[in-house]
């Protein structure tokens, strides 16, 4: 897909197909994307829990209010000592590091006719212990992958209302 247009078309599904499951071959290919994304210093620090397993998927749901039915949750995390310090500072770079990894997973998904949700309300604490994540790693968000419902899946009313360039950006 042209890369104008996938950034276009692409939005925050709310409700997924329950039928279909995204199939190995292309989830590989999101991780890919998001492998290949950059990091400061090029640490890689992130690390993706795939959630694919129905336990998997319950424990999700007892930690968030939203999946929209998804079958495939990506849980995004970024290892705290290994991360970038920025000099002078106690800030690392592994939100924005992961961050960037997550957005090139979400769009890769598009570009190969994925739907997927920007999840950020999730009970952080309890996903960590629900999935044994290791202390030294934070959790950053999560992304769900699927395929679109017939009914109810598609783009919100105000999706393609945007602010004018003018109102978003100042030339200094």
């Amino acid at each position: 897909m042209e890369f104008e247009t996938l950034i276009k078309e692409r939005y925050s599904c709310k409700k997924y197909d329950l039928s279909k499951k995204v199939d190995d071959l292309t989830l590989k290919k999101i991780l890919e994307a998001g492998r290949f994304a950059p990091t400061a210093r090029n640490a890689q620090e992130q690390h993706v829990y795939v959630l694919r397993s129905d336990e998997a998927l319950k424990k999700f749901d007892e930690c968030s209010p939203y999946r929209y039915g998804a079958k495939t949750v990506l849980l995004v995390t970024y290892n705290n000592t290994g991360a970038y310090t920025y000099p002078g500072t106690n800030k690392t770079s592994g939100d924005e590091d992961a961050t960037i990894v997550t957005t090139h997973m979400m769009l890769a998904a598009k570009n190969y006719g994925i739907d997927s949700c920007w999840l950020n309300r999730i009970d952080i604490a309890s996903l960590k212990e629900s999935y044994l994540i290791p202390d030294e790693e934070e959790i950053v968000m999560a992304l769900d992958l699927g395929y679109k419902a017939e009914a109810g899946g598609d783009p919100l009313p105000n999706h393609s209302s945007r602010k004018e360039l003018e109102e978003t950006v100042s030339y200094l």
